[in-house]
């Protein structure tokens, strides 16, 4: 007998967020890379030169944990650590030519991911799917920890 709550969209949610980790974690295996790795990539590609405390918090992480993730790409020749020119204690983080290579090919695994995910969607239903997560995630936010609900506006959705 099922759970019922294998009826609710909060387990619907779950399982198709595993699935989708999994797949990227999969592709981005095949690019050498772990998952996280590439969102620093991606960060770098949009502005190059960045803070360690930037990384830290654009990622969501402590900075001990960042400060792993660029250890570990710059280990692969992915990314550089320099001193800023006015604060030595400032540490700043570029791309290397292969870390640019890298994070282009992260850029086709997500279109890849993304066409693999919704093959079968017309792009109306590919619209609604994102305007109903944009959604559920405000819904989510207001009430996690207290935190207001995101300003943005109220996404409408087509009439059916």
């Amino acid at each position: 007998m099922k759970s019922p709550y294998a009826k609710t969209v909060g387990y619907e949610l779950l399982h198709a967020a595993r699935l989708h980790r999994a797949r990227s974690a999969q592709l981005l295996g095949e690019l050498g890379l772990f998952p996280g790795q590439e969102q620093v990539l991606t960060l770098l590609t949009d502005e190059d030169g960045r803070t360690m405390s930037d990384l830290a918090a654009q990622l969501r992480v402590r900075p001990p944990t960042a400060s792993k993730t660029i250890a570990r790409l710059a280990a692969h020749g992915l990314v550089e650590r320099r001193t800023s020119d006015g604060d030595a204690r400032v540490v700043r983080v570029g791309l290397t030519e292969e870390g640019r290579r890298r994070a282009e090919a992260v850029f086709a695994l997500w279109e890849t991911l993304e066409e693999e995910a919704v093959a079968n969607f017309d792009p109306k239903d590919r619209r609604r799917l994102r305007k109903l997560l944009r959604r559920l995630g405000r819904n989510v936010s207001a009430n996690l920890r207290g935190r207001p609900a995101e300003e943005e506006a109220e996404d409408e959705l087509p009439e059916e």
